[in-house]
């Protein structure tokens, strides 16, 4: 991943664990869980001093976000190639609570014969909890790989279809 991309760091303390936030000069541009596959490691870039407008308003996100309160996105700026881009954008219409199937979403893209490179986008999503690649699940319901761990997985899928 290219980290040059990356102009700001953020530590941001969450139920499932710490996230580091990331931003470059137009929005979020990643957000991963510590030994999260694809976690780009270490970024050679400065700690925000908590005055980022940006990461204040990713970390109030999340936080709405973990107590089950609507919330507003950060702008996103995701590096990635234009169909990856194309399938983190589709993420974000995944209603929570209701996950999709790899197949559902390569066909609601257009893109039905494209179900494995569409699942390789889906686990290189640099945008962990905010694009919600955890509401992508097997053809018959089961947990398949995330990044994040399936055990985090399971968890935020819990609290999305928790009642209210």
């Amino acid at each position: 991943m290219n980290t040059q991309h990356h102009i700001l760091q953020r530590r941001i303390a969450t139920p499932l664990g710490p996230l580091t936030a990331a931003r470059s000069a137009a929005g979020l541009s990643g957000l991963w869980f510590d030994g999260q596959k694809h976690h780009p490691g270490p970024l050679a870039v400065p700690e925000d001093d908590g005055s980022d407008a940006v990461l204040a308003a990713t970390e109030a996100a999340l936080t709405a976000y973990f107590s089950g309160k609507p919330f507003a996105l950060p702008p996103l700026d995701p590096a990635g190639t234009a169909f990856q881009r194309e399938v983190w954008q589709a993420l974000l219409a995944i209603t929570p609570g209701q996950p999709s199937t790899y197949g559902a979403l390569a066909e609601r893209l257009g893109r039905a014969s494209a179900a494995r490179a569409l699942g390789a986008a889906v686990g290189r999503n640099p945008i962990s909890v905010l694009v919600p690649c955890h509401r992508v699940v097997g053809a018959d319901g089961s947990l398949t790989g995330y990044a994040g761990g399936l055990d985090r997985k399971k968890a935020l899928l819990n609290l999305e279809s928790a009642p209210a």
